[in-house]
């Protein structure tokens, strides 16, 4: 049978506002319209144009009274990327036309000059190369020095910094958190909700009456979403960077929580305790994941490389690097009658680590033992004003003046050859890490009254940021009355490369 022939209306329909499929005909959906009447405007529509009146009403640019369409209040997520791409690319360009001499041809050179640079940075990236920051230190200038950039009440005992950092967080003993802008100094602190919210939120009742806010440790994942902060209350916190607001209490640990570690480019958490025990979480899922075992004592400090490789230091005078995917661990011992103390990552292949007896250890992948040791790194002030440490074997802290020569705290730009330690005795120290394992070569010291309990270097080398109180993190066994607890910021002056970004 022959189909029958569709009845055609005989005037035409005005279309309803906002009339769909299934109201009406055919005709008066906007979907079965023809191909060039539907998309009149999106086909000569240029790819490149960022000033669209159809982009601004697509992405939510605003519309006046009068139905003309207004400027974007916000650029997008796509068009801020597009925005940074064109920017690096940019200076990418610029850097490379720097390096090449005035009488080769400019759009050959610059665009083998481009090359060389994206080839360098992946590399740097990737890990395969180091990038060399400590033979462009310059020495400090006499205005230069630290500045107190954020006050606490209580000793500073963590400090941290976001991935691109310029932003920067830090909590003392007295539970305070404070999230802070590196360039204006200007800080939010955290407000610790009330016991009952805390048990909404999983944390176990307190063993005491009221319930310890002291921090020993913080740390910030690397999409600056959730800061993950622990200390006595064997509970680790977790926080929403945007709000400040607390949205998770991970309880699991037997004894206070010590370190923390956020692995690089990943949601999973790291803690450790002074119960001997390593646990791993997730902070995007809320969830426990794995427990790793193999301390015997205190756990005192971590770093993460990577979301598969983890540094550890404990009371046990034994330094583990731990493979999360092989389940595996590798055990480094401390030399005779040295206690680690802190630990850094500098590439996947090396690692740094301070010592109870003064001393700086660079470490190998491919050695037990420590490749070169820097003995005495932070001698007394007053006794020893030059600038390179004393080699001159162990040094046995006697008295609380000379313990605050213990290293306390270390800290690298990773993947590059630039490392600083800090202890109680009124310095920092910029170290050189030479390359193949060969040494650490002393740079420059900066002068910083009271206990260093953390260091931070900044992404691009340009600055260091130290977290000092008048008290150890660990313990009251020492004092420094003269030192303000806060948040310290020192500048760290870097020659020009032609090819500097």
């Amino acid at each position: 049978m022959a189909p029958r022939p569709r009845k055609r209306a005989s005037r035409p329909t005005k279309p309803r506002a906002g009339s769909r499929r299934g109201g009406g005909g055919g005709e008066d959906d906007p979907f079965f319209e023809s191909e060039p009447k539907r998309r009149r405007g999106a086909r000569d529509e240029d790819i490149e144009s960022e000033e669209s009146d159809d982009d601004a009403v697509a992405f939510g640019g605003a519309v006046d009274d009068d139905g003309d369409e207004g400027v974007e209040e916000e650029e997008t997520v796509g068009e801020k990327k597009m925005r940074m791409a064109k920017e690096w690319l940019k200076r990418v360009e610029d850097a490379a036309k720097r390096r090449e001499d005035d009488d080769e041809d400019e759009d050959e050179a610059g665009g083998r000059g481009v090359a060389e640079i994206l080839e360098r940075r992946q590399l740097e990236e990737s890990g395969r190369k180091r990038r060399e920051l400590a033979a462009r230190v310059l020495p400090p200038e006499p205005e230069d020095g630290f500045k107190v950039i954020v006050k606490h009440r209580q000793p500073v005992t963590a400090v941290a910094l976001s991935k691109d950092s310029d932003k920067g967080f830090s909590a003392s003993k007295d539970g305070v958190i404070v999230h802070w802008d590196v360039e204006s100094g200007k800080s939010e602190k955290y407000l610790w909700p009330s016991e009952n919210v805390l048990i909404s939120h999983h944390a176990k009742p307190p063993l005491s009456a009221k319930r310890s806010k002291q921090v020993l440790a913080l740390a910030v994942s690397s999409d600056g979403r959730y800061l993950a902060t622990g200390g006595l209350d064997r509970h680790i916190h977790l926080w929403d960077v945007r709000s400040r607001e607390h949205i998770q209490a991970f309880s699991g640990h037997r004894g206070p929580i010590s370190c923390l570690a956020f692995g690089p480019d990943s949601a999973e958490l790291f803690s450790g305790s002074f119960d001997r025990s390593i646990m791993q979480w997730n902070a995007e899922d809320r969830t426990y994941m794995n427990c790793l075992y193999g301390h015997q004592n205190e756990v005192l400090t971590m770093d993460a490389f990577s979301k598969d490789r983890l540094l550890t230091v404990a009371r046990d005078r034994t330094m583990h690097l731990w493979k999360i995917p092989e389940e595996s661990q590798l055990v480094f011992r401390a030399p005779a009658a040295a206690s680690l103390e802190c630990c850094s990552f500098i590439d996947d292949k090396e690692f740094l680590s301070g010592s109870d007896d003064g001393s700086i250890e660079l470490w190998s992948i491919m050695r037990k033992k420590p490749t070169f040791i820097v003995r005495n790194a932070h001698p007394s002030v007053d006794c020893d004003d030059q600038e390179l440490p004393k080699e001159n074997g162990i040094h046995k802290p006697e008295n609380v003046s000379m313990a605050q020569s213990w290293v306390s705290a270390v800290a690298a730009r990773k993947g590059s050859d630039l490392a600083a330690s800090g202890a109680g005795n009124g310095l920092v120290r910029l170290w050189a890490i030479e390359p193949d394992s060969k040494g650490i070569r002393p740079l420059f010291k900066f002068k910083l009254d009271g206990f260093v309990n953390s260091l931070a270097i900044a992404k691009s080398g340009r600055f260091i940021v130290a977290g000092v109180g008048q008290e150890p993190r660990l313990g009251r066994w020492g004092r420094v009355r003269s030192a303000q607890n806060g948040v310290a910021i020192h500048p760290i002056r870097l020659e020009e490369e032609k090819d500097d970004l």
